[in-house]
């Protein structure tokens, strides 16, 4: 037994250096330099064994080797790339988006709520996207201004009533909110609180960081045969809810018949216009309740976490930065008392300040701290002619260009007026929060609309201030997630009457 046992240890101690061996090679003889602190797992096996944010793990890679092209990394036996110069992630975003246009894994058959335009691929994905753009026009978006403005309201009437908020863990605060607006969005708005909607514990539970959620992710991460043979499905758990709950608001709206410019109205509308074809390919899908709830399961989960994200990293500077907390207040206070303490869809877009301040917190703390792509067909990238194989797997930096001293002088220093209208096009290639090219996400507009209005509100009855524990800034363990912890946020009133 004990002979068994040291044998098949080093059986497997044998697979596992020849694995390192054969990735470290294969990209050894196309010129690039590999990654071998895990030759095997690469930067998802240093994740799942430490307590570090995965984009942390990326970042640590852009500045091991500052002149490099791109950097291999282990990934079971997939062929992987870190593609961290700027043209070259031009190249993979933009550039060549025919060649590496897959989001980098395929979802197993029976994850219905995974099957949507996030995660789709292909032709399946163009259709999708082609048939959803329309319906997040900047039109329809305004219309869905009320629904914002509401919940923004609400939020600061559900502060007023819980001081306590007001200093215990104000991301989830925040996240509270962000629940509660999508909700109001997907599923429709009332005459009670949005914070009383039952939605709210099955959204928090589905973006709940978790061990098996973080194995699932690395696992997706590593290989897509070891994902499809373990029949990973990643949102099982809250299917049943969602496609009931779509089924009754397109059962609601069918006897209605009423526009209420929220997420059932897009659901309606591709119901009504029937199956989606592509003429060119005969691609065909099917609106079915499961495909729509699909579609409201992105909306809310893109509308949630990242949302709620960007709203905590403005606060973060804002309360470390009183000169600009000040502007900030200044120009919201002028433009409520212009408007008889009222703020209107183009109100909010004329706030030129806080639009550079919010920018430039997503830029020092992008919701995403990386992308994944997938190569679909054989391809060069330019800078430093890397020859790329269909199936290699791509990762992209956001996070780590976004910190580079070259694109952003001091990249840790919060500067609204990098933003300003004349600075603003001089770093636009290197400015990625939403990501960059064909997939670029579709719902950007929607979210810094909520984010923004949810802000704006907030900020005309609390200030705001910022307390950094020993040690500095650092961030939680996610997945792709860019969050700042080791420190606390403190909401105060403000006294407005006079103002």
């Amino acid at each position: 037994m004990i002979t068994a046992i040291l044998f098949s240890i080093g059986a497997l101690g044998t697979i596992y250096y020849l694995i390192g061996l054969y990735n470290e090679l294969y990209w050894k003889k196309r010129g690039v330099k590999f990654y071998a602190k895990n030759r095997v797992f690469g930067p998802a096996g240093v994740f799942m064994m430490s307590n570090r944010p995965m984009f942390d793990i990326f970042d640590e890679i852009y500045n091991m080797y500052p002149e490099e092209p791109a950097i291999g990394v282990g990934s079971l036996v997939t062929p992987a790339l870190f593609v961290k110069d700027p043209s070259n992630v031009q190249h993979v975003l933009q550039l060549d988006f025919n060649s590496f246009n897959h989001r980098g894994f395929d979802i197993n058959e029976g994850d219905n709520l995974a099957d949507n335009i996030l995660f789709m691929n292909g032709n399946r994905w163009k259709l999708m996207r082609q048939s959803m753009t329309p319906l997040f026009s900047s039109s329809k978006i305004k219309n869905m201004f009320y629904i914002m403005d509401r919940s923004a309201q609400d939020f600061v009437a559900y502060l007023n009533e819980r001081p306590e908020k007001l200093k215990d863990n104000v991301f989830n605060t925040l996240s509270t909110f962000c629940c509660a607006a999508i909700s109001a969005a997907v599923f429709g708005i009332g005459t009670e609180s949005i914070f009383d909607s039952p939605f709210l514990d099955m959204a928090h539970d589905a973006m709940k960081s978790t061990f098996k959620s973080n194995l699932n992710f690395a696992i997706a991460s590593l290989n897509s045969t070891l994902f499809k043979f373990l029949k990973i499905k990643l949102f099982k758990d809250h299917e049943k809810f969602f496609v009931t709950a779509v089924k009754q608001i397109i059962n609601q709206r069918s006897v209605e018949n009423v526009k209420k410019h929220d997420f059932g109205d897009i659901c309606m509308t591709l119901k009504n216009n029937g199956a989606m074809i592509d003429k060119d390919t005969g691609t065909e899908i099917q609106p079915t309740d499961e495909l729509l709830a699909a579609q409201a399961f992105f909306f809310f989960v893109a509308g949630v976490e990242p949302s709620a994200t960007a709203m905590y990293s403005l606060l973060v500077e804002l309360g470390r930065n009183p000169e600009v907390l000040e502007k900030v207040h200044e120009e919201i206070d002028s433009t409520f008392q212009k408007h008889n303490n009222k703020i209107t869809y183009d109100n909010l877009s004329g706030l030129e300040y806080l639009d550079m301040a919010y920018n430039e917190s997503m830029r020092m703390y992008p919701p995403i701290g990386f992308l994944t792509r997938g190569c679909v067909r054989d391809t060069v990238l330019p800078v430093g002619n890397i020859k790329v194989n269909a199936g290699t797997r791509i990762f992209t930096p956001i996070f780590a260009i976004h910190h580079d001293s070259k694109f952003f002088p001091e990249p840790e220093v919060f500067k609204p007026e990098r933003f300003s209208p004349e600075n603003r096009s001089r770093i636009s290639d290197f400015y990625m929060p939403f990501g960059k090219g064909g997939r670029l996400c579709i719902g950007n507009r929607f979210a810094t609309l909520q984010v923004k209005a949810g802000l704006v509100h907030l900020l005309r009855h609390f200030t705001v201030k910022t307390h950094i524990h020993e040690g500095g800034i650092k961030y939680s363990k996610q997945q792709m997630q860019v969050r700042a912890s080791n420190l606390t946020i403190e909401l105060i009133p403000r006294n407005i009457m006079q103002k």
